[in-house]
């Protein structure tokens, strides 16, 4: 499992590397630049920018540049739009904001996910199985550019108990909407898979030897169904995680916390290129280490798996 684990860890290098080339290109294949605006700037002073940033090179060479800097110092540049300020000190501040609440969704949706649907599962066409089913819809029904502002005016202009936005800290009455909104859509697509696997477990074979052998109820499901049922899950897991937190770009905006999902946004609005390229980077990166996590997990939930 190791040399797998290195094999898929050398394959992500030119994954990346890929990913960014092909970024730097799009970006600079579309009309316009960071200094273009409805008045434009004179030549001279335009030129004098574009020499300051760079950007009076050939494309191959500041491709060349900008790969180099990441590789050998790990800076990402300055950034075109906000002055004194560069592409790591954006994601320094942004990243951990939308880190904090976007783990805190992931592990509710999680956590709520498979316990509706374990639930669904073992009390099959009664009212749990019901009420669990018209829930998961409910919640894939409201996705969270739609749960945000119906949060806000039921919990803070109607009733008064929650701030409206803000970060402050990361303090829990900040955190409660915004992970409600982010977790909602993901936990019912998470109830629905556990239900229909672990129906699927519950009618094996060797789930009516366990029951025929007179093993208790409960027994038999933490003990040999549950495990088992889980592996459509957590193939179901990696990718939402880096859904949680690129889905974050509607919660920065409606509750203003300060993450990087706007930041992600106003940089593609404003062809701020060095801060779009950081923040893909960095999402294209966690999203290779979550896969690889992934993987890996599923390989100690289901040890058939052997990884050559």
């Amino acid at each position: 499992m190791l040399g797998y684990a290195l094999r898929r860890l050398l394959v992500a290098i030119p994954t990346l590397l890929l990913l960014v080339i092909a970024c730097f290109f799009l970006m600079h294949a579309a009309p316009g630049g960071p200094f273009t605006s409805e008045r434009p700037l004179p030549p001279e002073v335009l030129a004098n920018i574009e020499a300051r940033y760079g950007l009076d090179q050939p494309l191959w060479k500041q491709l060349w540049d900008y790969v180099s800097n990441i590789v050998l110092r790990f800076d990402f540049g300055p950034s075109f739009v906000f002055k004194d300020r560069d592409v790591n000190d954006i994601i320094a501040q942004g990243f951990p904001i939308s880190l904090t609440y976007g783990t805190l969704s992931f592990l509710v949706a999680t956590i709520a996910g498979v316990a509706l649907g374990i639930a669904a599962a073992i009390r099959h066409n009664t009212w749990v199985d019901y009420f669990a089913v018209s829930l998961g819809i409910a919640a894939q029904a409201l996705p969270n550019f739609i749960m945000g502002p119906i949060l806000i005016l039921t919990f803070t202009l109607w009733l008064g108990w929650l701030p409206g936005g803000g970060w402050n800290g990361g303090q829990w009455p900040y955190l409660i909407m915004p992970v409600i909104a982010l977790s909602t859509s993901y936990m019912g697509s998470i109830a629905r898979i556990t239900r229909s696997s672990m129906l699927e477990v519950m009618n094996s074979n060797f789930i009516r030897t366990a029951r025929a052998k007179g093993l208790p109820e409960r027994r038999i499901i933490y003990r040999h169904a549950l495990k088992p049922a889980l592996l459509p899950v957590i193939s179901y897991l990696g990718p939402v995680f880096v859904y949680v937190l690129t889905g974050s770009v509607f919660v920065d905006i409606y509750f203003s916390t300060g993450g990087l999902g706007k930041s992600y946004v106003s940089s593609a609005l404003t062809r701020d290129y060095a801060v779009l390229l950081g923040v893909t980077i960095l999402y294209g990166a966690l999203t290779v280490v979550v896969n690889l996590l992934t993987d890996l997990a599923y390989a100690w939930f289901d040890p058939k798996i052997r990884f050559q």
